[in-house]
Formats: C-alpha cells, structure tokens, sequence
C-alpha cells in the first residue's frame, strides 16, 4: 500500500509599502494554489494579514487547517495550511534575528524563527511541520563569521527539528533558509537534525554543472529558486556572486522530512521518501509579467510505503542521503562543530569591540550635550539658538542609539552567543565520551 503528501513552500514576499505589485501577485499566488492539489503549504514572508486570509479563503474547503503564526514587532510572516486537523502549536523565535540599527535588513523588528504546527495523519499519526525563514544577512563568501547569526538560526531550528523526531514523529520542514546547498548552515541542518533534503534525493542522478548553464537548467537541474534571471525582480545587472554565475541563482528554498527516532519499538513504521521533487511559481503571474515572487517556490511528493519493514536492504541503501533510516542518531562532525564554534567566538569578540567603540561614542555625546548646553548660555548671536537646538536633538538620538546598541544589544547578543558556544561544547564533549575514535 502506498500514499503520498504533496508539500509546497513559497517565500511570498509579502512586505507592506515595500514589496513590488503585491495586491496582484498575492491574488495570482491565492489563484494558484486553489487551483492546486497540495495537502500541505507553507508560507513565508507573508506579513499583511489581509493577504493571508485571501490565501486561506482561496484554498479553505480543501485545506481547512491552518496557521499564521505572530512574532516580533511586525509578526513572523510564517503560516501553514494543512488538510490534516492540528492539534497542536508552536513559535519559537530565534535567539538573533539581526540588529536594531540595520533598519532597511528589517530583521530585527520581525518575529523570524520557527513556526509548528502537529497534523494528525491518518497513516503516520503525529506529523510536526516546521516552517521558517532565516536571516539573510551575511552572503555565501567570506570568513563563516558573517554568517554567525545564520548559524545560530541553524543551530536552534535543528534542535526544535530533533526533539520532535525524539517524540516518536515524523517531521516534515519548508521554509526560505538562505542559505545554498553546501553552505555550513545547511550542513548543521541534515547532519544535526537527520533531515532529509527532498531535492538532493530526487535529482541525486544530476552531475555537478561542467560548464555555464542556462537559466532554465538552473531551475530545472539545480533547484535554483532566488536570484535566477528568469525572476522578474531580479537585477537586471550581471551578478558578481561566483554561485549565482555557476547555477545561474542560488537555491535557497528547501523541502525536508525525517523519519521518527529509532527507538527498538518503531522499527516497522511506514516509511517516507520523496518521489519527486520541482521548482514553482517560476511563469510570470496570468495577465502581467511580473513574477508571483521574487522566489520561486518548491513543491514535493512525499511518499508513504507501508512494506518498508520488509525492505531493510533497500533502506540500508539510502545510507548516504538519508540519516533517519539509520539506527544511531545523526551528528556533526568534529571539523563543523569546531568551525562552527570558531565563528561563534569570532563574532562574540567583535561584538565586544563594537560595545566599547559605541559606548564610547554614548560617553563622548554627552560631554557634548553637557558642553553644548553649558555654551548656549553665552550665545548672543539669536540666529544660532535654532543650530544648537537641533545639535542638542542629534547629539541626544546618537546618545540613545549607542546606549541602546552599545549596552542592551551588545549583551542580549553575546548571552545569546555564549549560550551557542556552552551548547556545543558540551555537544562536543559528549560525542568525545560516546565515540573517541572519531574525533
């Protein structure tokens, strides 16, 4: 016997006053999915709340289920839509999301983390969908220390991940993790949690590129699903990032899913592999040019076999793209838990230096607010009454904002940080004690 589950995730781009021709794409993408014959969506950068009821009307007498989730000062943007009923949910924020003083990034003032919902499936039961967004700051080059807070986003979203499979159930988790394929946050993901990347095993026959590729080889062959130039609203100029120019985009999108934890009285359970996996949304939207997003989405059929317990052999095959079929729990290795302690400590000792230049610079805005109201009293000149007004304005703002950055920031992000660094060292402490001849 054998069923499926059809999974689809699509960041919307969905940002107030910010996101190009939204009212209409927003409409196209509700169109498209009530047109669709997906069990479960996923939804990210869906911030307006007007524009996720449109969705969930669209597709509400076939998925009825559903869930958006709220955090952070302009919410999550995260939803799921499901055709199985919910009993249960969850947010959980990240520890570091971005900094206060980076007001175009915006990440600070959204709720990024990871959305939870458990459906009850007929079949498997207790099912955990994950849905999240990670933050974007920080590229694919350069020193691993750019991507500190990306890293912390894996850390945490691959702990919520493994102690749901600890519970006995099956995960299923989308989102928009900016991050590619290779990268070290991808590697936490598959290698901590036991994930399984839909993608990877359904196009595992596709060699690596050998040569410059087309756009639409890129999407096709590679699952390229942000800056590709078959996206609308990608820049028109030639990109200088060497990954865009290999793949032609980057694929930053994924659909993953997991096995329960072995426990010795879970071991005939059916068993989940992905049959096919696709880029979506990639046409432009009915009656305009402008794509539904500026990402393209990623669809997945999850297969449920019910004769997995008679095919060990085959099981045993997936080896080496599929760590939840193994009997001992997956890990990272001794060289990414030390690369990854490496950024961690970089970072925490440049935020240091950060927190001293800005209290400083707190320190020396006060002295001159003390100065400059001192001065205004032997001013005689009416004229420049209104420039030390609008000094005093500048001077207190630059004050505050270091206060604020310098002190309370700078130590919620290094508590943040520290609290990484003691989790992995003990992390690492005990694989040494489990299995000494692998480190």
């Amino acid at each position: 016997m054998a069923e499926q589950i059809r999974v689809v995730t699509l960041n919307c781009w969905g940002l107030k006053y910010v996101s190009k021709d939204r009212h209409e794409r927003v409409t196209a993408i509700a169109n498209a999915l009530a047109r669709s014959d997906y069990d479960i969506i996923a939804l990210q950068e869906i911030w307006v709340e007007a524009d996720y009821n449109e969705i969930r009307q669209s597709v509400v007498s076939r998925l009825p289920y559903t869930k958006l989730f709220h955090s952070g000062a302009l919410g999550a943007g995260l939803a799921i839509l499901t055709k199985w009923p919910i009993i249960a949910t969850s947010m959980t924020p990240y520890s570091l999301v971005g900094e206060p003083t980076d007001a175009f990034g915006g990440d600070w003032f959204v709720g990024k983390g990871v959305g939870s919902v458990t459906i009850m499936h007929p079949v498997l039961g207790p099912v955990q969908l994950l849905v999240t967004h990670f933050c974007a700051k920080g590229g694919e080059s350069g020193p691993e220390y750019n991507r500190t807070y990306r890293l912390v986003n894996a850390w945490e979203f691959a702990k919520v991940t493994r102690q749901a499979a600890e519970l006995g159930r099956y995960v299923i988790a989308m989102g928009d993790f900016n991050s590619i394929p290779t990268s070290l946050p991808v590697n936490i993901i598959l290698n901590y949690s036991g994930l399984v990347d839909s993608w990877a095993t359904s196009h595992a026959h596709i060699p690596p590129p050998s040569g410059m590729l087309s756009p639409i080889e890129g999407v096709v062959n590679y699952g390229v699903t942000a800056d590709s130039p078959l996206n609308s609203y990608r820049d028109s100029e030639p990109s200088g990032d060497p990954i865009v120019r290999k793949y032609q985009g980057k694929r930053l999108d994924y659909i993953l899913f997991r096995h329960p934890s072995p426990n010795g009285s879970n071991d005939h359970l059916p068993r989940l592999t992905c049959r096919d996996s696709q880029v979506v949304f990639t046409d432009s939207i009915p009656g305009n040019s402008c794509s539904y997003s500026d990402h393209f989405g990623v669809e997945a059929t999850l297969a449920i076999d019910m004769q997995a317990e008679g095919k060990q052999d085959d099981m045993a095959s997936l080896k080496d793209t599929s760590a939840v079929w193994f009997n001992s729990p997956s890990e990272l290795s001794s060289n990414v838990v030390t690369e990854v302690m490496s950024a961690v400590n970089t970072s925490y000792r440049m935020s240091q230096d950060r927190s001293r230049k800005e209290l400083i610079i707190f320190a020396t805005s006060i002295l001159a607010l003390i100065g400059l109201i001192i001065g205004s009293a032997w001013v005689v000149v009416p004229w420049l009454n209104p420039v030390f007004v609008l000094l005093v304005i500048y001077l207190s703002w630059l004050a505050t904002t270091n206060l604020y950055e310098g002190f309370i920031f700078g130590n919620w992000e290094r508590k943040a940080l520290q609290n990484v660094i003691e989790e992995l060292e003990l992390y690492k402490q005990i694989l040494v004690s489990q299995a000494p001849h692998d480190w």
